[in-house]
C-alpha cells in the first residue's frame, strides 16, 4: 500500500509541486492557527506567562458561570437563524430575477446590489437613519406623521438594537453569494431546459427545482458557506453602530465576546475556547446545509 502511494506521488509529482504553495499557505494560515486555538482552549494563557494546563475548566466556565456568553450565544443563534436563510434566499431570488433582464440592465442592477458589501464602512449611514434625536430620518418621519411624540433611542434601547442589527446585516449581505448565483445561472446549459420540456417540465417552478437548482449545486454550496460565515461572525457592525459593549449586552454576539476576552482582557485560553465553540457550531451548520442541498431536485 505504501509502495503504491509512493509510486502514485512520483507519477504526479509535477501536480504536487504546483499545488505546494497553496498547501503551504493553507497549512500556515488556516490549519496551524485552528490547531493552536484548539490546544490553547485547554490552557490558561495571558501572553506574558507560559500557558498552564486547565483541562475543561474554560468550557465549564463558559456554559455554567458566564451569563454574558450565554446571552451572546442566544443573540448569535437568533441572528444567524434569521439573517442566514433570509439573506441566502434573497440573494438567489434577486439573482434569478435579474438574470432575466437584458445584459446591460443586468450589469447595472448587479453593481447596485453588490456595492454595499464592498464599500467598507458604508453601514454607518444607518446611524443617520436611526439617530437618537429628532433629526434622525426614522424619528423625524414618525414625529411628523404623529406616530410618536418624542425621539426613540434606536441605537441605545435594548428593545430595538438586535432588530436594527439584523436589518443592517441583511442589507450588507447581498454581495458575494449574489454574484456566485448570477454566475451559476449564466452557466446553466440551455439544452437542459429543452430536454426537461420533452420529459414533462411544464412551468418555471418545475424548471427551477428540477433543472436550475441541481445544475447550480456548487454555487449554492459556496453561497451557503459564505452566508453561514457572515451570519455567525457578525461583530464589526454591532460594535460600530451599537457600541462595545452594547447597552445591557442586547447586541452582544459570540465574536464580540471573543474580542472582549482576546484583545482587552487577554485571557487567550478562554478566548480560544469561545473560538472553538463558534467553529464547531459553524462546522455543524455547514454539514446540515450540505445534507439539505443534496436533496435539491430529488
Amino acid at each position: 500500500m505504501i509502495i503504491k502511494t509512493v509510486v502514485e506521488i512520483k507519477k504526479h509529482k509535477q501536480a504536487y509541486v504546483l499545488m505546494a504553495p497553496y498547501f503551504i499557505i493553507f497549512i500556515t494560515f488556516t490549519v496551524l492557527p485552528v490547531t493552536m486555538s484548539l490546544l490553547l482552549s485547554f490552557t490558561n494563557f495571558n501572553m506574558l506567562e507560559p500557558p498552564t494546563w486547565a483541562g475543561w475548566s474554560n468550557y465549564t466556565r463558559m456554559f455554567v458561570q458566564d451569563e454574558v456568553f450565554m446571552l451572546a450565544l442566544k443573540n448569535t443563534l437568533l441572528f444567524a437563524a434569521i439573517t442566514g436563510p433570509v439573506s441566502y434566499m434573497a440573494c438567489f431570488l434577486f439573482a434569478w430575477l435579474i438574470n432575466e433582464f437584458p445584459p446591460k440592465l443586468r450589469a447595472v442592477l448587479t453593481l447596485i446590489l453588490y456595492v454595499p458589501s464592498i464599500s467598507g464602512n458604508t453601514y454607518l449611514i444607518w446611524q443617520l437613519l436611526f439617530a437618537s434625536d429628532s433629526y434622525g430620518f426614522a424619528n423625524a418621519f414618525l414625529i411628523n406623521w404623529g406616530f410618536i411624540l418624542e425621539p426613540i433611542q434606536w441605537l441605545q434601547d435594548p428593545r430595538y438594537m438586535l432588530g436594527i442589527l439584523i436589518i443592517v446585516q441583511l442589507w450588507l449581505s447581498l454581495g458575494t453569494s449574489f454574484l456566485a448565483f448570477i454566475a451559476g445561472l449564466q452557466n446553466v446549459d440551455r439544452s437542459l431546459y429543452e430536454a426537461g420540456a420533452i420529459d414533462g417540465v411544464r412551468n418555471r417552478w418545475q424548471e427551477l427545482w428540477f433543472i436550475t437548482l441541481p445544475a447550480m449545486r456548487p454555487q449554492l454550496m459556496f453561497g451557503a458557506v459564505i452566508q453561514i460565515s457572515i451570519a455567525f461572525a457578525v461583530a464589526e457592525v454591532s460594535m460600530q453602530l451599537l457600541g462595545f459593549p452594547s447597552v445591557d449586552y442586547a447586541a452582544h454576539t459570540v465574536v464580540t465576546h471573543l474580542v472582549d476576552y482576546g484583545t482587552i482582557r487577554f485571557e487567550l485560553g478562554y478566548a480560544s475556547a469561545i473560538a472553538t465553540v463558534l467553529f464547531s457550531i459553524m462546522l455543524l451548520t455547514n454539514l446540515i446545509i450540505q445534507t439539505l442541498l443534496k436533496k435539491v431536485g430529488d
